[in-house]
Formats: structure tokens, sequence, C-alpha cells
């Protein structure tokens, strides 16, 4: 997993304002997208991949002003991965298409867990239902 959080770190230091811009205009039909998603060797990602969507919009949208950028930075870079048809596994790989992607968002809730833990109690979702560790 180290290699997975440095991959996020890495990826989330190139999130500019200019970036995250871009990527609110999508969230919309990214979050439509994400609950066609089925793979049942993950059944936690498209509850992670909403609550993080969230979380970038009320953070980007000044509703929430409590979540520290690194954590808005990795959120964002997650969605736009998860978003990625091809990424270090091609989606369309049977059975495994979404372990990257499930890797990246769980790397990211890891590492910010505090921080998303509060903004779950703020928003009323269970944390339990979100966390990688259920």
């Amino acid at each position: 997993m180290p290699e997975i959080v440095a991959f996020v770190n890495r990826g989330a230091a190139t999130i500019t304002p200019g970036i995250v811009e871009k990527v609110l205009r999508h969230l919309p039909q990214w979050k439509l997208e994400f609950t066609q998603i089925y793979e049942p060797l993950f059944p936690h990602l498209v509850d992670q991949l909403e609550f993080l969507t969230d979380a970038v919009e009320d953070t980007a949208e000044g509703a929430y002003k409590d979540l520290p950028y690194v954590a808005f930075a990795q959120a964002v870079f997650a969605l736009i991965y998860a978003h990625k048809k091809v990424g270090i596994i091609p989606d369309s790989v049977l059975n495994l298409g979404r372990a990257d992607d499930s890797s990246v968002v769980r790397a990211v809730l890891i590492q910010n867990e505090k921080a998303f833990a509060i903004y779950a109690v703020v928003q009323n979702t269970e944390w339990s239902k979100i966390t990688s560790q259920p």
C-alpha cells in the first residue's frame, strides 16, 4: 500500500484550482457514472466515491470549510482517477478492473480518516458504511 499512498500524494500535488473547476463541472455526470459501478469484489467503492464527491462539492462550494486542503486535493485526484477507464489496471479487466480505483480511494480515506470522519458526522452519514474497514 505504500506505493499507492505515494501515487496518491504525487497525484494530489498536481491538483490546481483550474483542475478543481473542471472536475466540478463534470461531477454530476460522474456521480451518475459511479452509481453504475457493479463490482462485487469492492462492494464499498460506490458509497466511497459518492462520499468523496459530496465532500469535494461541499468544500469547493464553501458549504463545508473544515476539510484540510490535502484531503480535498487527494479526494479530487481519487475522483479523477476513478473516472478514467484506463489506470494502473484497465477497468475492462474482469474482476480486477476496479482494484486500483478501490486502492486509490482507500488510500485517500485512510490518510485522512479523522478529517473525513468529522465530515461524515456533520453530514449525518454513518462513517462505518464509508470507511475501508467497516
